[in-house]
């Protein structure tokens, strides 16, 4: 059905809002100003979609490729991106009409058989580092005509599918460019401009640079970019990237500088600290078979493990760590969903410590006494430092301290190069580790079905029938404050059991020089190259 234009080939595989300035946003009547560079430690991946469920990869995705659905400036929820519309016309069958006229940026119409072949192949392919276990309720796809999408879903009222759709699992791609059933090569990405988002990728050199031009065929809600040109420039840590923000070797700084630097950045004349809320979170996992009294230990004890981990619950300082190791880009987290987004709660903070968010370590000692449990209590403590920043290290030397308190833990802290880390912490290695989230899509389903439903993706031995079935329902459930509702009901179980430990919920922060406008940093965690103007 699809009609192409110019003649291309199948390559070879391989709710808050804060701006800089009113500067920003979506619409105008396009490009103008200097070109501007960007600047960030985000690594990427692949530039196909099906290869790649990174954050460094779907920031490129995000401003070259379209979605169906996506979230307009300062929204947390989705809209019509290139769709004309897109609802469920039946319990599992969501419907999408595509806008007439729509082109790749290589000239070829974008059409219905486009959407069907992305999603097809993003199952079909399944690379270990895709993002198609996102699809997980997707049935089947059928395409009536050229403009009219019909997914056909698994199961009923998928509340999340819309959200799907704006994830690293939607960007729709160009059938002419893409095989159908491996990962594309990055370089023949770029030579097949198979782009139909806000900007054209025109040069790609890993780990170094990427050049974008505003694409003039866009006809998302994001409307026509403020700037032309736009580059990216990777830097290998930190540091680097601090210095270059610092000499405005680059325009803008995002992902990621060190608190201290942010903190510094604050008071340097010339550059400009934007903040947005961030849906990042940090956490501590317990695996229920080996931690202290777990199931597979020697003194296997389930109300002895639970009252370790409500111990370690009441005498985490979350107020100390955000202030002390992360000058406040990282605030306290007392739930499993972060805060902005529906169903959000703070159960912990009633729970544990002195129910106001701070550490009580009488409570932890009477709690540990009442169980039967002998103190101190030995517990292997691991972090990844090369995956979480090199905050990590004082972050965990701060918990160790604090669950040192009185004498009730004695904590070995242990770090670990994050490819063994992750091999190491499924295979039931690790009693307690650090973990990081952040979110596919903003909806409170993204922080708690991939985590606990039977068991999730962290794979620590917790399975609770009840929060099973009120994940099923919360997903389906088509009213919102309703749903909403289940969502806090899931939180109040998971904060008894605590099969995680929340800690800390991390700001988006970048750092602009002066005279570039329009760093959006909003509840979609989506950085957008066409609301920047210099």
């Amino acid at each position: 059905m699809k009609k192409t234009l110019l003649g291309t080939a199948v390559l070879g595989a391989g709710a808050l809002l804060l701006t800089a300035c009113s500067g920003g946003g979506a619409g105008g009547d396009g490009g103008s100003g200097g070109a501007i560079t960007v600047g960030t430690t985000e690594v990427v991946t692949s530039l196909d979609p099906a290869g790649a469920y990174d954050n460094g990869s779907f920031a490129v995705m995000t401003n070259v490729y379209p979605f169906l659905m996506n979230n307009p400036v300062d929204d947390s929820e989705v809209a019509p991106d290139i769709a004309e519309s897109a609802e469920f016309t039946a319990p599992t069958e969501y419907t999408v009409t595509l806008k007439e006229g729509l082109t790749f940026a290589n000239g070829n119409d974008l059409t219905s058989s486009d959407v069907k072949f992305t999603f097809d192949r993003l199952v079909t392919i399944s690379d270990p580092n895709g993002p198609q276990d996102l699809l997980a309720n997707l049935d089947s796809i059928e395409t009536p005509d050229d403009t009219t999408v019909v997914f056909k879903l698994k199961s009923e009222d998928d509340q999340t599918f819309p959200q799907v759709l704006s994830s690293p699992a939607g960007p729709i791609v160009d059938e002419d460019v893409f095989p159908a059933d491996a990962v594309a090569d990055d370089a023949a990405i770029v030579e097949g401009k198979p782009f139909a988002g806000p900007y054209s990728l025109d040069s790609f050199d890993k780990g170094n640079l990427a050049a974008f031009t505003a694409n003039e065929n866009y006809q998302g809600l994001w409307g026509a970019p403020e700037t032309d040109t736009v580059n990216v420039k990777y830097f290998a840590n930190e540091s680097n990237l601090s210095q270059a923000i610092e000499t405005q070797g680059v325009d803008v700084a995002f992902r990621s500088l060190s608190a201290t630097d942010v903190e510094k950045f604050e008071g340097t004349d010339g550059l400009n600290v934007v903040k947005g809320p961030g849906g990042e979170i940090r956490y501590i996992v317990f695996n229920f078979d080996t931690m202290p009294y777990g199931a597979q230990t020697d003194d296997a004890d389930a109300e002895k493990a639970k009252a370790v981990r409500q111990a370690a619950a009441d005498l985490i300082d979350r107020e100390k760590l955000s202030e002390q190791v992360f000058k406040g880009t990282y605030s306290p987290l007392y739930g499993h969903v972060p805060e902005g987004l529906s169903g959000a709660g703070d159960p912990l903070m009633g729970l544990y410590g002195d129910e106001a968010g701070g550490p009580d370590a009488a409570k932890a000692a009477q709690r540990l006494e009442d169980a039967g449990v002998e103190t101190p209590v030995s517990l292997q403590l691991q972090y990844a430092g090369e995956r979480y920043g090199a905050a990590s290290a004082e972050e965990y030397a701060q918990i160790k301290a604090q669950l040192e308190t009185d004498g009730l833990f004695a904590v070995d802290v242990q770090s670990t190069e994050w490819t063994q880390y992750s091999k190491d912490r499924v295979e039931d290695l690790y009693p307690a580790y650090q973990l990081g989230w952040f979110p596919d899509y903003s909806d409170a389903d993204n922080y708690l079905t991939p985590f606990f439903l039977e068991g999730g993706f962290l794979e620590n031995h917790y399975n609770n029938d009840e929060v099973n079935d009120l994940l099923r329902e919360q997903l389906v459930t088509t009213d919102a404050d309703e749903r909403a509702t289940k969502i806090e009901e899931v939180q109040e179980v998971l904060a008894e059991d605590l099969s995680t430990l929340p800690m800390l919920q991390g700001e988006q922060v970048a750092v602009a020089v002066d005279g570039v406008d329009g760093v959006t940093l909003d509840a979609s965690f989506k950085f957008r190259f066409g609301t920047l103007t210099k």
